[in-house]
């Protein structure tokens, strides 16, 4: 099928990238390591059972969910944007 200048593919490599992308991004989001006892944004104690259930907790509860809405906030890429809105 001709498509002008996308090589054989594209479509493809296109989802290929938007998966990998989102699987980098929820591996970044797994704990690891040791967990703080004190939260590094406000300074609050981090109760024992959320640092026993996450590996690696740094944040208490507030904190995590206002930086995971901030993440959510600036991933909002469009990959598959039209011709038209990328002239904007």
């Amino acid at each position: 099928m001709a498509s002008g200048w996308a090589q054989d593919g594209a479509v493809q490599d296109q989802i290929d990238s938007t998966v990998n992308d989102a699987v980098d991004r929820a591996r970044q989001a797994l704990g690891h390591g040791e967990s703080a006892e004190f939260c590094h944004e406000c300074g609050e104690p981090i109760p024992e059972a959320r640092r026993k259930a996450l590996r690696g907790v740094q944040y208490c509860v507030t904190c995590q969910a206002a930086l995971d809405k901030k993440q959510q906030d600036h991933a909002g890429y469009n990959r598959r944007g039209s011709k038209d809105s990328q002239l904007r």
